[in-house]
Protein backbone atom coordinates (compact mmCIF):
# COMPACT_ATOMS: atom_id res chain seq x y z
CA UNK A 1 0.00 0.00 0.00
CA UNK A 2 2.70 2.75 1.16
CA UNK A 3 4.56 1.23 -2.31
CA UNK A 4 1.76 2.41 -4.29
CA UNK A 5 1.22 5.71 -2.61
CA UNK A 6 5.05 6.57 -3.03
CA UNK A 7 4.80 5.53 -6.83
CA UNK A 8 2.02 7.75 -7.39
CA UNK A 9 3.71 10.70 -5.68
CA UNK A 10 6.76 10.08 -7.81
CA UNK A 11 5.08 9.64 -11.32
CA UNK A 12 2.60 12.75 -10.21
CA UNK A 13 5.82 14.60 -9.73
CA UNK A 14 7.65 13.68 -12.75
CA UNK A 15 4.04 14.76 -14.93
CA UNK A 16 3.89 17.72 -13.17
CA UNK A 17 8.27 18.30 -13.93
CA UNK A 18 7.73 17.74 -17.62
CA UNK A 19 5.02 19.85 -18.18
CA UNK A 20 6.76 23.20 -16.31
CA UNK A 21 9.74 22.01 -18.82
CA UNK A 22 6.60 22.09 -21.74
CA UNK A 23 6.12 25.35 -20.61
CA UNK A 24 9.82 26.50 -19.77
CA UNK A 25 11.21 26.90 -23.45
CA UNK A 26 13.01 30.80 -22.07
CA UNK A 27 12.34 32.85 -25.49
CA UNK A 28 9.22 35.49 -25.26
CA UNK A 29 6.72 35.09 -28.17
CA UNK A 30 7.90 36.42 -31.09
CA UNK A 31 5.29 38.96 -32.94
CA UNK A 32 4.47 37.26 -36.74
CA UNK A 33 2.85 38.02 -39.72
CA UNK A 34 -0.58 36.31 -41.31
CA UNK A 35 2.43 33.80 -42.90
CA UNK A 36 3.83 32.74 -39.31
CA UNK A 37 6.86 34.80 -40.01
CA UNK A 38 8.67 37.11 -38.03
CA UNK A 39 7.13 40.73 -38.37
CA UNK A 40 10.68 42.76 -39.73
CA UNK A 41 9.90 45.52 -37.93
CA UNK A 42 9.58 43.70 -34.68
CA UNK A 43 11.47 42.59 -31.46
CA UNK A 44 10.99 40.24 -29.00
CA UNK A 45 14.58 39.39 -26.81
CA UNK A 46 15.72 38.46 -23.81
CA UNK A 47 18.95 40.29 -23.14
CA UNK A 48 21.13 41.19 -20.16
CA UNK A 49 23.04 44.53 -19.52
CA UNK A 50 25.66 45.45 -16.90
CA UNK A 51 23.46 48.06 -14.60
CA UNK A 52 25.08 49.41 -11.32
CA UNK A 53 27.82 46.92 -11.59
CA UNK A 54 25.04 44.54 -11.48
CA UNK A 55 24.42 41.78 -14.63
CA UNK A 56 20.68 42.82 -14.97
CA UNK A 57 18.06 41.14 -17.16
CA UNK A 58 15.21 42.90 -19.24
CA UNK A 59 12.86 41.69 -22.03
CA UNK A 60 12.02 43.91 -24.75
CA UNK A 61 9.03 43.52 -27.59
CA UNK A 62 7.78 45.50 -29.86
CA UNK A 63 5.83 45.22 -32.95
CA UNK A 64 7.66 48.28 -34.48
CA UNK A 65 11.10 49.14 -32.84
CA UNK A 66 10.69 52.50 -34.64
CA UNK A 67 7.54 53.53 -31.27
CA UNK A 68 8.03 55.81 -28.72
CA UNK A 69 10.44 53.47 -26.19
CA UNK A 70 8.29 52.72 -22.89
CA UNK A 71 10.23 51.35 -19.54
CA UNK A 72 8.49 49.47 -17.41
CA UNK A 73 9.23 49.28 -13.91
CA UNK A 74 7.40 46.43 -12.21
CA UNK A 75 6.34 46.10 -8.43
CA UNK A 76 7.13 44.05 -5.78
CA UNK A 77 9.97 45.30 -5.33
CA UNK A 78 12.21 42.50 -6.86
CA UNK A 79 8.97 40.64 -7.91
CA UNK A 80 8.78 41.13 -11.67
CA UNK A 81 5.20 40.16 -12.97
CA UNK A 82 6.56 39.57 -16.75
CA UNK A 83 4.32 36.64 -16.39
CA UNK A 84 0.83 38.67 -16.70
CA UNK A 85 2.05 40.55 -19.06
CA UNK A 86 2.22 37.14 -21.45
CA UNK A 87 -1.13 35.86 -19.75
CA UNK A 88 -3.09 39.20 -19.99
CA UNK A 89 -1.70 40.64 -23.35
CA UNK A 90 -2.32 43.78 -22.71
CA UNK A 91 -0.98 45.16 -25.78
CA UNK A 92 1.78 47.90 -24.64
CA UNK A 93 4.12 46.79 -27.61
CA UNK A 94 1.56 47.67 -30.17
CA UNK A 95 2.27 51.60 -29.00
CA UNK A 96 5.90 51.11 -27.90
CA UNK A 97 8.83 49.70 -27.84
CA UNK A 98 8.93 47.97 -24.34
CA UNK A 99 11.27 47.49 -21.76
CA UNK A 100 10.10 44.57 -19.35
CA UNK A 101 13.11 45.74 -16.83
CA UNK A 102 13.53 42.94 -13.81
CA UNK A 103 15.18 45.23 -11.58
CA UNK A 104 18.25 44.17 -9.11
CA UNK A 105 17.74 40.93 -7.33
CA UNK A 106 14.80 39.63 -8.84
CA UNK A 107 13.43 37.21 -11.68
CA UNK A 108 15.85 37.38 -14.86
CA UNK A 109 18.67 39.90 -12.16
CA UNK A 110 18.65 37.41 -9.50
CA UNK A 111 22.16 36.66 -8.06
CA UNK A 112 23.17 35.12 -4.69
CA UNK A 113 26.64 37.07 -4.95
CA UNK A 114 24.30 40.57 -5.01
CA UNK A 115 25.14 42.86 -2.12
CA UNK A 116 22.47 43.05 0.48
CA UNK A 117 23.34 46.10 1.38
CA UNK A 118 22.69 47.31 -2.14
CA UNK A 119 18.86 46.28 -2.43
CA UNK A 120 17.57 50.52 -1.20
CA UNK A 121 15.34 52.67 -3.48
CA UNK A 122 18.51 54.93 -3.75
CA UNK A 123 20.10 52.49 -5.75
CA UNK A 124 17.44 50.88 -7.70
CA UNK A 125 16.76 54.87 -8.66
CA UNK A 126 20.25 54.91 -9.47
CA UNK A 127 19.61 51.58 -12.07
CA UNK A 128 16.66 53.17 -13.25
CA UNK A 129 18.59 55.75 -14.75
CA UNK A 130 21.04 53.72 -16.10
CA UNK A 131 18.56 51.51 -17.77
CA UNK A 132 16.99 54.41 -19.04
CA UNK A 133 20.13 56.08 -20.76
CA UNK A 134 20.93 52.32 -22.03
CA UNK A 135 17.41 52.22 -23.69
CA UNK A 136 17.86 55.55 -25.55
CA UNK A 137 21.37 54.61 -26.93
CA UNK A 138 19.95 51.43 -28.31
CA UNK A 139 16.97 53.03 -29.82
CA UNK A 140 18.16 56.45 -30.29
CA UNK A 141 15.52 58.47 -28.34
CA UNK A 142 16.08 61.28 -26.64
CA UNK A 143 13.38 60.92 -24.21
CA UNK A 144 11.12 58.18 -22.83
CA UNK A 145 8.31 57.00 -21.55
CA UNK A 146 8.39 55.43 -18.18
CA UNK A 147 5.67 52.98 -16.62
CA UNK A 148 5.92 51.50 -12.79
CA UNK A 149 3.17 49.80 -10.77
CA UNK A 150 2.65 49.49 -7.09
CA UNK A 151 6.79 49.11 -5.55
CA UNK A 152 8.02 50.29 -8.70
CA UNK A 153 6.60 53.91 -8.32
CA UNK A 154 8.31 55.20 -5.04
CA UNK A 155 11.85 54.97 -6.48
CA UNK A 156 11.03 55.30 -10.34
CA UNK A 157 8.91 58.86 -9.47
CA UNK A 158 12.75 59.47 -7.86
CA UNK A 159 14.25 58.87 -11.40
CA UNK A 160 12.20 61.06 -13.21
CA UNK A 161 11.92 63.86 -10.67
CA UNK A 162 16.12 63.65 -10.69
CA UNK A 163 16.71 63.19 -14.51
CA UNK A 164 13.16 64.49 -16.36
CA UNK A 165 15.48 65.69 -19.14
CA UNK A 166 15.27 61.76 -20.05
CA UNK A 167 11.56 61.31 -19.77
CA UNK A 168 8.36 62.14 -22.02
CA UNK A 169 6.31 61.71 -19.48
CA UNK A 170 5.92 59.48 -15.73
CA UNK A 171 2.84 56.81 -15.65
CA UNK A 172 2.11 55.55 -12.06
CA UNK A 173 -0.36 52.54 -11.81
CA UNK A 174 -1.18 52.04 -8.18
CA UNK A 175 1.50 55.04 -7.19
CA UNK A 176 2.79 54.89 -3.50
CA UNK A 177 2.53 57.76 -1.65
CA UNK A 178 3.12 56.48 2.55
CA UNK A 179 2.72 52.78 2.63
CA UNK A 180 2.44 52.67 6.19
CA UNK A 181 -0.75 54.97 5.51
CA UNK A 182 -1.90 52.42 2.99
CA UNK A 183 -1.42 49.66 5.66
CA UNK A 184 -3.02 50.72 8.33
CA UNK A 185 -6.00 51.27 5.90
CA UNK A 186 -6.27 47.76 4.56
CA UNK A 187 -6.05 46.37 7.85
CA UNK A 188 -8.86 48.22 8.93
CA UNK A 189 -10.51 47.33 6.58
CA UNK A 190 -10.42 43.80 6.74
CA UNK A 191 -11.11 43.80 10.64
CA UNK A 192 -14.61 45.30 8.99
CA UNK A 193 -15.41 42.92 6.73
CA UNK A 194 -14.34 40.03 8.38
CA UNK A 195 -16.58 41.12 11.70
CA UNK A 196 -19.35 41.85 9.80
CA UNK A 197 -18.92 37.98 7.95
CA UNK A 198 -18.53 36.99 11.35
CA UNK A 199 -15.52 35.42 10.17
CA UNK A 200 -13.86 34.13 13.62
CA UNK A 201 -10.89 32.42 12.42
CA UNK A 202 -10.00 35.28 9.40
CA UNK A 203 -10.16 37.94 12.58
CA UNK A 204 -8.03 35.57 14.89
CA UNK A 205 -5.13 35.60 12.44
CA UNK A 206 -5.40 39.30 12.00
CA UNK A 207 -4.57 40.04 15.18
CA UNK A 208 -1.30 38.55 15.30
CA UNK A 209 0.02 41.25 13.38
CA UNK A 210 -1.67 43.87 15.20
CA UNK A 211 -0.49 46.98 13.75
CA UNK A 212 1.42 49.51 16.55
CA UNK A 213 2.34 53.59 15.97
CA UNK A 214 5.36 52.78 15.24
CA UNK A 215 5.86 52.05 11.15
CA UNK A 216 8.39 48.87 11.85
CA UNK A 217 4.78 47.11 13.38
CA UNK A 218 3.82 47.02 9.67
CA UNK A 219 6.83 45.03 8.20
CA UNK A 220 5.72 41.31 9.61
CA UNK A 221 2.18 42.34 8.72
CA UNK A 222 3.26 43.21 5.34
CA UNK A 223 5.38 40.16 4.62
CA UNK A 224 2.64 37.85 5.78
CA UNK A 225 1.03 35.38 4.03
CA UNK A 226 -1.70 35.92 5.87
CA UNK A 227 -1.96 39.36 4.17
CA UNK A 228 -1.69 38.37 0.25
CA UNK A 229 -4.60 35.79 1.25
CA UNK A 230 -6.66 38.12 2.80
CA UNK A 231 -6.19 40.68 -0.27
CA UNK A 232 -6.93 38.77 -2.49
CA UNK A 233 -10.36 37.33 -0.62
CA UNK A 234 -11.74 40.08 -0.48
CA UNK A 235 -11.32 41.84 -3.76
CA UNK A 236 -8.54 44.34 -2.86
CA UNK A 237 -5.29 42.73 -4.33
CA UNK A 238 -3.48 42.00 -7.27
CA UNK A 239 -6.62 42.15 -8.97
CA UNK A 240 -10.53 42.38 -8.12
CA UNK A 241 -11.60 38.97 -9.45
CA UNK A 242 -8.23 36.89 -8.71
CA UNK A 243 -9.98 35.38 -5.53
CA UNK A 244 -6.58 32.72 -4.92
CA UNK A 245 -2.78 33.87 -4.85
CA UNK A 246 -2.42 30.21 -6.10
CA UNK A 247 -4.26 30.26 -9.41
CA UNK A 248 -3.84 33.81 -9.76
CA UNK A 249 -0.05 34.03 -9.21
CA UNK A 250 1.68 30.81 -8.83
CA UNK A 251 0.37 29.02 -11.61
CA UNK A 252 0.77 32.34 -14.42
CA UNK A 253 4.93 32.73 -13.15
CA UNK A 254 5.58 28.34 -13.70
CA UNK A 255 3.61 28.60 -17.18
CA UNK A 256 5.10 31.49 -18.76
CA UNK A 257 7.14 30.62 -21.46
CA UNK A 258 9.16 33.71 -21.88
CA UNK A 259 11.15 31.81 -18.61
CA UNK A 260 13.23 28.64 -18.71
CA UNK A 261 13.23 26.66 -15.44
CA UNK A 262 16.07 28.18 -13.43
CA UNK A 263 14.86 31.60 -14.05
CA UNK A 264 11.37 30.41 -12.67
CA UNK A 265 12.96 29.23 -9.69
CA UNK A 266 15.27 32.61 -9.22
CA UNK A 267 11.64 34.35 -9.64
CA UNK A 268 10.55 32.96 -6.60
CA UNK A 269 13.76 32.47 -4.91
CA UNK A 270 14.28 36.08 -5.07
CA UNK A 271 11.32 36.94 -3.69
CA UNK A 272 11.39 35.29 -0.54
CA UNK A 273 15.02 36.30 -0.11
CA UNK A 274 15.00 39.80 -0.56
CA UNK A 275 11.40 40.28 1.16
CA UNK A 276 12.84 39.21 4.02
CA UNK A 277 16.74 41.35 4.43
CA UNK A 278 16.23 43.80 1.48
CA UNK A 279 16.81 47.55 3.01
CA UNK A 280 13.96 48.93 0.91
CA UNK A 281 11.59 46.60 2.88
CA UNK A 282 12.39 48.60 5.79
CA UNK A 283 12.50 51.87 3.77
CA UNK A 284 8.90 51.40 2.17
CA UNK A 285 7.46 51.84 5.51
CA UNK A 286 9.16 55.17 6.29
CA UNK A 287 9.35 56.98 2.97
CA UNK A 288 7.27 59.78 2.51
CA UNK A 289 6.74 60.22 -1.35
CA UNK A 290 4.41 63.57 -1.50
CA UNK A 291 7.34 64.60 1.11
CA UNK A 292 10.33 63.95 -1.66
CA UNK A 293 8.42 64.82 -4.46
CA UNK A 294 6.44 67.54 -4.46
CA UNK A 295 7.02 68.77 -8.55
CA UNK A 296 7.66 67.04 -11.89
CA UNK A 297 8.61 68.65 -14.77
CA UNK A 298 7.36 66.40 -17.09
CA UNK A 299 3.76 65.00 -17.29
CA UNK A 300 1.96 62.64 -15.21
CA UNK A 301 -0.40 60.69 -14.76
CA UNK A 302 -1.51 58.31 -12.13
CA UNK A 303 -3.78 55.02 -12.96
CA UNK A 304 -5.48 53.55 -10.13
CA UNK A 305 -8.25 50.63 -9.16
CA UNK A 306 -10.93 51.31 -7.55
CA UNK A 307 -10.73 48.82 -5.35
CA UNK A 308 -7.13 49.08 -4.57
CA UNK A 309 -6.54 49.03 -0.98
CA UNK A 310 -3.13 46.98 -2.03
CA UNK A 311 -1.75 50.60 -2.66
CA UNK A 312 -4.49 52.17 -0.88
CA UNK A 313 -6.66 54.55 -4.30
CA UNK A 314 -7.40 57.34 -1.83
CA UNK A 315 -3.72 58.37 -0.54
CA UNK A 316 -2.53 58.47 -4.49
CA UNK A 317 -5.57 60.79 -5.69
CA UNK A 318 -4.51 62.93 -2.66
CA UNK A 319 -0.96 62.65 -3.64
CA UNK A 320 -1.39 63.64 -7.37
CA UNK A 321 -3.84 66.62 -6.03
CA UNK A 322 -0.45 68.35 -4.33
CA UNK A 323 1.63 67.35 -6.97
CA UNK A 324 2.98 70.16 -9.48
CA UNK A 325 3.47 69.32 -13.11
CA UNK A 326 2.56 71.04 -16.32
CA UNK A 327 0.23 68.24 -17.03
CA UNK A 328 -1.46 65.92 -15.35
CA UNK A 329 -4.09 63.24 -15.07
CA UNK A 330 -5.92 60.93 -12.53
CA UNK A 331 -7.44 57.77 -13.47
CA UNK A 332 -9.92 55.67 -11.46
CA UNK A 333 -10.79 52.18 -13.13
CA UNK A 334 -14.26 51.49 -12.20
CA UNK A 335 -13.93 47.43 -12.13
CA UNK A 336 -9.88 47.17 -11.13
CA UNK A 337 -8.22 47.09 -7.67
CA UNK A 338 -4.07 47.02 -8.01
CA UNK A 339 -3.49 46.20 -11.17
CA UNK A 340 -5.84 48.29 -14.28
CA UNK A 341 -3.65 47.37 -16.99
CA UNK A 342 -4.49 43.63 -16.60
CA UNK A 343 -8.25 44.09 -15.91
CA UNK A 344 -8.74 46.97 -17.94
CA UNK A 345 -5.83 47.06 -20.43
CA UNK A 346 -8.67 48.14 -23.46
CA UNK A 347 -9.11 51.64 -21.53
CA UNK A 348 -5.18 51.52 -20.71
CA UNK A 349 -4.64 51.38 -24.09
CA UNK A 350 -6.70 53.91 -24.92
CA UNK A 351 -5.76 56.64 -22.11
CA UNK A 352 -2.08 56.16 -23.80
CA UNK A 353 -3.30 56.73 -27.10
CA UNK A 354 -5.91 59.91 -26.24
CA UNK A 355 -3.35 61.19 -23.62
CA UNK A 356 -0.11 60.21 -22.56
CA UNK A 357 1.10 60.24 -26.11
CA UNK A 358 -0.20 63.26 -26.89
CA UNK A 359 0.52 65.28 -23.43
CA UNK A 360 -3.23 65.46 -23.02
CA UNK A 361 -6.09 64.66 -20.30
CA UNK A 362 -9.16 64.15 -22.07
CA UNK A 363 -9.61 61.31 -20.50
CA UNK A 364 -8.69 61.85 -17.10
CA UNK A 365 -11.03 62.03 -14.00
CA UNK A 366 -13.28 65.72 -14.02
Amino acid sequence: MITAILTIILVSVLVLLLVILFYSPGKPEPFLDKNGKAIASSISEKTYVSIGGIRQGMIIRSKNINNPVLLYVHGGPAFPNYFLIEKYKPGLEELFTVCYWEQRGGGLSYSPDIPIETMTFEQLTSDAIEVTNYLRQRFGKEKIYLMAHSGGTPFAIQAVAKAPQLYNAYIGMAQITRQADSERIAFKYMEERYTASGNSKALNELKKYALLDTDSSFAPFFKSAFRDKAMHELGIGTMRNMKSVFTGVFIPAWTCKAYTLKEKINIWVSKFKFINKARFIDELFVIDIPAMVAKLDIPIYFLSGKYDLTVNVDLSKAYYEKLQAPVKGFYTFENSAHSPLFEESQRVKEIFLSDILKGKTNLADK
